[in-house]
């Protein structure tokens, strides 16, 4: 059976999550990579508060991560002309826009978690009687 092109999943959906390359995908979804754009959600923070929001994450990681996500367009950095060097960063509406969806996936993740468990202990359970 022959399927028209407007049956064919687009590029970057979910879909078609075979086709991911890498990209603002694998930032976003990466280990630091939520964690730092929820971080700014509500504002705009220097580069030295971040860290205090995104637990466990040293500042080589967070600098790396942060200038990938501003190469995607997702952050905006802003260096303020000071004595002391400053650098502010923000999201930019389509950063404001993704992590409204990820914040989305982790109140549904957190909220779900008790299921989570109980399906850890179960699959743990079985393993432990073979």
């Amino acid at each position: 059976m022959h399927r028209s092109r407007s049956h064919r999943p687009r590029p970057g959906r979910a879909a078609d999550l075979r086709r991911l390359r890498p990209g603002p995908s694998r930032h976003v979804t990466g280990r630091w990579g939520g964690l730092t754009l929820g971080a700014p959600h509500d504002g705009t923070f220097r580069f030295n508060e971040l860290p205090r929001r995104v637990d466990g994450v040293s500042e080589k990681m967070l600098s790396q991560t942060l200038h990938a996500l501003e190469r995607d367009g997702l952050v905006r950095r802003e260096a303020q002309p000071t004595n002391l060097p400053r650098v502010d960063y923000a999201l930019t509406p389509l950063g404001q826009a993704v992590t409204e969806r990820l914040m989305g996936l982790i109140e549904l993740v957190e909220e779900r978690m008790p299921e989570v468990l109980v399906a850890r202990e179960r699959y743990d359970a079985e393993r432990a009687e073979c």
